[in-house]
């Protein structure tokens, strides 16, 4: 019979997995993989390592949780902590695999990845498939080539279009034969540590499938969607917004779920702009899933998509200052230290301290992003890219660099002080500069 390996990599559910239901379309034996690539925990270009240890601890949760229900359909998942390439190799060599099956990434170097496997494993028919994203290239009213400039013009288009979305596809009552042994891997990963202060925070994210459908669930049996819009921009309240992202951005849910659980919301509750508006925050992400796809590398380059470079350097004090949350500004101290200390902060507070970084601290945008990639929960390579380059002036922004004056979003979204209390926003404030650009004291 046929040997397939179904390669998971931002889709970690059974549920709503177009990819899987045609890989075991395919017939045949099938085994189930998850490559963690060593270098994620290395520094990279900006000395930040791509994979924190909270992120990477929600992954091994979300790992844990997709073995355990392959298990509960006689199935396993095993994980290996290998460059792709060699991984696959590897079980090419031993196991004499015929095809792979795999999620579609917008990343650059993911895709270099599959390319390189193509490349090396010719007798490997590799199947790319989209499980990432609320719609398919063909269902899209123009080509990826073509994506309009702007989000509004996406959503516009994309809205007139009335594109269908389909129903979430049910669980898979077979999962096939597995051909690979199952493997002690939980032995063989690094573990967890650093894990850094935690401000007495217990975290309310945990990984996985089952844990993702739950909040899923719970969040729409409450009237939270009825007054997202007021709420959303609220920068420590966990029911102000959806917190859907950190599941969304390991494929633990699909953005196809949450629309049939809003639908479904409205049907009981009622539609309103702020239900309307969970959608408009769900075209967001899929305008920059196609916007890493359609750009490329030109997603990390300096002058972003418009190759217009910014009047910014490197300070490293300032740079400094800014991750510790040891600014001038108190807002900024305590979004960071939120950050730090949980791996979340708010879509407001995310603005906020980007526009810091550009604009008062005046530093290179991609060293702040290689931060946020460090430290999100839920980091999604094309979201957090294409919002810094927003945010920078050199992304998809019609009018280009966008500054928040600190204070007047200070009194608007903390007026009595409670956020910045909270997370010691006050507490280590600094002057902007003790040394100049090259080190000399002031």
């Amino acid at each position: 019979m046929s040997r397939s390996i179904y390669w998971f990599t931002n889709d970690l559910r059974l549920t709503d997995n177009p990819g899987l239901v045609e890989a075991l379309a395919a017939g045949g034996h099938i085994s189930f993989v998850y490559c963690i690539d060593p270098k994620l925990f290395r520094p990279g270009r900006y000395q930040c390592p791509s994979m924190g240890a909270k992120r990477h601890r929600f992954l091994l949760q979300s790992l844990e949780d997709l073995d355990s229900r392959l298990r509960r359909c006689g199935q396993h998942l095993n994980v290996y902590y290998d460059n792709p390439l060699r991984l696959f190799e590897q079980l090419h060599s031993q196991w004499g695999m015929e095809r792979i099956f795999h999620s579609v990434s917008p990343g650059f170097y993911e895709v270099k990845n599959v390319e390189a496997i193509k490349q090396h494993l010719p007798q490997v028919k590799v199947t790319p498939l989209h499980t990432h994203t609320l719609f398919q290239p063909e269902n899209l009213p123009f080509l990826i080539k073509q994506l309009p400039d702007t989000f509004t013009q996406f959503r516009k288009q994309v809205e007139k279009a009335e594109i269908t979305i389909a129903e979430p596809l049910e669980t898979p009552t077979s999962l096939g034969k597995s051909f690979i042994p199952k493997s002690n891997w939980r032995q063989t990963l690094p573990r967890i540590s650093n894990l850094g202060k935690s401000l007495n925070y217990k975290s309310i994210y945990f990984g996985g499938e089952t844990s993702g459908l739950r909040h899923l669930t719970d969040y729409f049996q409450q009237d939270y969607a009825q007054e997202y819009k007021q709420t959303r921009n609220e920068l420590d309240q966990h029911s102000a917004s959806t917190k859907f992202s950190p599941w969304l951005a390991h494929g633990c849910i699909s953005p196809r779920q949450v629309v049939h659980q809003l639908k479904q919301h409205e049907q009981f509750r009622g539609a309103n702009e702020s239900t309307y508006w969970i959608f408009f925050e769900l075209l967001w992400r899929e305008y920059f899933q196609w916007y890493a796809h359609k750009y490329g590398n030109t997603l990390f380059a300096f002058g972003g998509i418009k190759g217009r470079n910014p009047t910014t350097s490197f300070y490293g004090e300032r740079y400094q200052q800014w991750c510790q949350g040891s600014t001038p500004f108190p807002i900024v101290n305590a979004c960071m230290k939120q950050l730090n200390a949980t791996g979340y902060m708010s879509n407001r507070g995310r603005q906020l301290v980007a526009s810091c970084f550009v604009n008062e601290l005046q530093l290179d945008w991609r060293y702040g992003a290689a931060y946020f990639e460090q430290h999100l929960l839920d980091y999604d390579v094309a979201s957090n890219w294409g919002n810094w380059q927003y945010l920078a002036g050199v992304g998809a922004d019609p009018r280009g660099a966008r500054q928040f004056n600190l204070q007047k979003q200070t009194d608007t979204y903390d007026p009595d002080g409670e956020f910045i209390e909270r997370w010691q926003g006050n507490s280590d404030c600094m002057a902007l500069d003790s040394v100049d650009a090259v080190g000399w004291p002031l």
